[in-house]
Order: C-alpha cells, then structure tokens, then sequence
C-alpha cells in the first residue's frame, strides 16, 4: 500500500488533498454549528411545551439532524471550500509554478477528484444506509412535539389489491381513525360488495380494524341485498395507519427495503405518493455525484488569478450554490406534478451543471 501511494500520490497530490480535506471539514462543522444554533432558537417552544427531555432533543432529535445536514450541505460546503483554498492558491502564486512545471492541467485536476471520491463514497453510504436511520430518530421526534401541524389527512382514496378499492373521508393519525369510510369489492366492473362505516379505527394489539356503526350492501346481478345498522366488527384488511401518513418527511425515514417494498405497494394502490418515493430513491443514487460536478466547477472558476483575492469567486461560488438549490428544487416539483420521470428529476440538477462544469474546465486557463 506505501509502494503504492510512494508511486502515484506526489508531493503536490498530498498538499492538494490536505488543504481541500482540511477546508472541507473546518467549513463543513462551522455551517452545522450554525445550523443548530439556529434551530434551536426555532424549536424551542417545541421542545418545552412537549415537555421534550435533554436526552431525547440531544440523542433522538439533533442524532437526526446533524447527520442529515451534513449529507445535505456536504457537496455545496465542499464546493464552497474548493473555491477558498484553490482561490487562494491562486492569488498567492502557487498554481503558475505547477502549470508551467510541465504538470497538465488535468493532472493537476487529479487530487481534487481523489478527495471528491472519498467525500462520494461517503455519501454514498450515509445515503443508502446510515440516514435512514438516523433520520427515523429525527421524524419520529418531529411527528410527535408538533413539528409538522395539521396530523388530518383528507379524501383518501386506496386500491389494495386488484378488486378491492377504499375511500375515507378523513383519517386522524394521532387517534389512527378513519370517518366515513367505505370499501368496494369488484369482480372485474362490476360491483359485488359494498361496506359503509361511520368509523373505522386501528387496534394496534389486535393488528386489526374495528368498524363501527356500519352496513354492508351485496350485489349479485339485478338481485341486492342490504344489512344495516351493525353496531361493531373486527376485521383484517391490507390497510395499515401508515398508509395514510400525512408528512413528506416519512419516506426519508425508510430505509432501501422499506422504500423498495412502498414502491412496489404504490403501484397497485396508486395513492398518489409514487413519484415521491421513486424520486426520494433515485435521489439517494445521484445526490453524491454533486461531489464532483461541483469539485469541477469550483476549481475551473478559481484557479485563475484575479484581482480583488478570493472575493470574486468566492462571490461567483455563492451564487452558484442557490442557483443548484433552486435547480433541485425545480427537479423535485416537475418529478412529482409534471410528466418528468423521477429518476431524471434527480438527476437533472448534476446534469446542468455538468455541462456547465465542462464549459468552464474548457475555459479554464492551462
């Protein structure tokens, strides 16, 4: 392994890496320190009038939060840091010499991609498997102080399998109650059972339905037959309460099994939520791929000397970053209402800049 990084990994390769890893992480930590403090200040009539124990905001709220945001900002602070110290070099006169030392500019482009793979695979990782869970911990405490209002979810419609259709007129997650519920059972087109209830709530310990003042219709041809005013029943049906979640942050708290297998349920029931959890998975895949769309970008833009220091690109970079913001955003709303396919919605944002980051390597100076 020595032999190794003796060969390939120079004198300039180790300088480049230290100064970018090192940047990165100083930033990076700055930035959530910020973060927190900041919401803290947000949530802080969360955390007391839910009564929220130190121990619970510290190991099950801030456990979620701080990993979260550091997977989040982690390209854009990683952009951002690229730009500082490779700015900086420049101004100070160190890449010239590199240049003109006979070293291409795409070999001096090597080290910045080494530390871009490392931070890739990282994210990588975190993505797929470490911030589901950590992000479990975090919606589970958001979901029960108040963190996201109304808990009331409105005209549901569900198919649970190929025959069997649900509509609820409104569902309480906290209380996990439906009202004016109703299920049809079809034999192709035609409708053969229909059940109408007043209620319908969830028994956790049974894993059970209790429908509550309901009647049942039978229709077999020209001939009906109707049962009405059943006080109560148990039942079991392929419904569970968190089919009806109200908050888009649950799907950030599924892991890739779980998401995987609510795809695959979506697509049967079409509840409306399949975009958002196709674009949530793909998105996990392509998100990291920002690590070196942006690392090419920054040292395109910054490694030529201006006047003024480092303001000018650093400057250049900020707006770089609301603009990818404002691309992932855009990505997200056209995914989910418009006809983009999920798996191009997220990957949009790397592709515009891509390009860009193209164009600028080619303008760079060498």
């Amino acid at each position: 392994m020595s032999n190794f990084l003796n060969t390939y990994v120079k004198i300039l390769d180790w300088y480049v890496i230290k100064k970018y890893l090192g940047t990165f992480v100083f930033t990076l930590f700055i930035f959530i320190g910020i973060s927190v403090v900041f919401d803290v200040s947000e949530h802080l009539d969360n955390f007391l009038s839910h009564h929220a124990t130190i121990y619970d905001v510290a190991f099950k709220y801030y456990a979620g939060f701080i990993p979260f945001y550091i997977n989040l900002l982690s390209p854009l602070i990683n952009f951002l840091a690229v730009i500082y110290f490779t700015a900086k070099m420049a101004n100070q006169t160190e890449i010239v010499p590199i240049l003109s030392g006979r070293a291409s500019f795409n070999r001096f482009l090597r080290p910045y991609f080494v530390s871009a793979t490392l931070i890739f695979i990282v994210s990588l990782f975190a993505n797929l498997y470490l911030i589901p869970y950590t992000n479990k911990l975090k919606v589970d405490f958001e979901n029960t102080h108040g963190f996201n209002g109304d808990e009331q979810k409105n005209q549901v419609h569900l198919k649970l399998d190929t025959r069997t259709y649900v509509y609820v007129d409104s569902y309480d997650n906290t209380s996990h109650t439906g009202y004016q519920f109703v299920l049809e059972k079809f034999d192709g087109d035609k409708l053969r059972e229909k059940i109408m209830a007043n209620s319908i709530s969830y028994d956790s310990l049974k894993k059970k339905w209790t429908l509550k003042d309901y009647s049942v219709r039978y229709v077999n041809g020209l001939r009906e037959h109707l049962v009405q005013n059943i006080p109560q029943k148990d039942t079991t049906l392929q419904l569970y309460p968190s089919d009806f979640e109200t908050q888009d942050n649950i799907y950030t708290a599924m892991s890739l099994r779980e998401l995987n297998k609510n795809i695959d349920k979506e697509k049967i029931r079409g509840a409306g939520n399949l975009k958002k959890m196709q674009y949530e998975k793909w998105r996990r895949y392509l998100y990291p791929f920002a690590s070196f769309v942006l690392t090419l970008i920054g040292v395109s833009i910054s490694s030529r000397r201006v006047r003024g220091g480092i303001g000018l690109p650093l400057g250049i970079g900020l707006f770089l970053c609301f603009a990818y913001i404002v691309v992932d955003k855009f990505a997200l709303v056209f995914a989910i209402n418009s006809g983009l396919p999920p798996i191009m919605g997220a990957a949009l944002p790397n592709f515009m800049f891509g390009v860009l980051g193209c164009y600028l390597l080619y303008k760079a100076p060498k």
